[in-house]
């Protein structure tokens, strides 16, 4: 099966600054995966190579068998969905609804099609009745919901998000949970840079850390999480459920809630038989 992310040695340099030094993983399709460190890890520098944006100044970065050197990022745009960081910056339209159409009229998409398409993100990501507003009269945790559903539209086989859930509330929040769901459980794969690790805990499940540029763990999340002290050693803060199920050794070290909640009713039934 070929893979839908592949980084082989990857590396990049500002100038004489390092930013990634011989990156490798794949992600194959479906995989739901947190790309999480530091400030100045190297997170962003990966996302633009990745879409694009930038080219690796050695290795590889394929995105299925496209190598993304002989790609611009209009075309990378027919496989690979984003959201960057300040999303701001990704809206242009003079409406919600002609923003998230962009994207898949670009790519070729037919008006039907695209209209199908626009529909179901604004429907999952609850847009529908702003979705003929200037996406800048807009408080900005809908504007970051309006360019989500731009990435969702072009319904392509990789998302890579930037902090997609930052600065929402908890009913945003869960929208977004529930519309990536959604695609992953269509195969489309996810790539979420995220500092919020109690939502990366309930909705990812594999974690790639980065650390000074260099890809210092890639494993299932509750291993990465059960990391503790260093995560908090590069600004990471372990959700409360992953902390208490490494406290107290629950089995299979669970983190989501109710798999955590199910891991110590088993504690506590054991208890009482003893």
């Amino acid at each position: 099966m070929t893979a839908v992310l592949e980084l082989a040695a990857v590396s990049f340099a500002y100038g004489e600054r390092a930013a990634l030094t011989d990156v490798s993983f794949a992600l194959q399709p479906g995989e739901r995966v947190a790309l999480v460190g530091h400030n100045g890890a190297g997170k962003s520098t990966l996302m633009r190579l990745v879409v694009g944006l930038l080219k690796p100044t050695a290795g590889t970065v394929l995105v299925g068998d496209w190598d993304t050197r002989s790609r611009r990022p209009e075309q990378l745009a027919h496989r690979v969905g984003s959201l960057f960081q300040h999303a701001d910056q990704q809206l242009f339209a003079r409406t919600v609804r002609e923003d998230v159409a962009f994207g898949p009229r670009a790519t070729g998409v037919s008006a039907v099609d695209s209209a199908a398409r626009v529909a179901r993100a604004l429907e999952a990501l609850g847009l529908e009745a702003v979705a003929g507003e200037h996406p800048y009269d807009l408080p900005p945790p809908e504007r970051k919901l309006a360019a989500l559903a731009g990435a969702l539209a072009l319904e392509p086989s990789l998302l890579v998000l930037d902090e997609p859930t930052a600065g929402l509330d908890r009913r945003a929040r869960e929208r977004v949970a529930a519309a990536l769901a959604g695609r992953a459980a269509a195969g489309t794969t996810l790539l979420v840079i995220t500092h919020d690790l109690e939502f990366a805990a309930e909705h990812l499940e594999r974690g790639l850390l980065l650390g000074h540029g260099r890809l210092a763990q890639d494993a299932p999340l509750s291993d990465l999480l059960a990391l503790g002290s260093r995560l908090e050693d590069l600004g990471l803060a372990p959700p409360p459920l992953s902390r208490l199920a490494t406290a107290l050794s629950l089995p299979g070290r669970p983190i989501r809630a109710r798999e955590v909640a199910a891991g110590l009713a088993s504690v506590a039934a054991r208890n009482r038989v003893s």
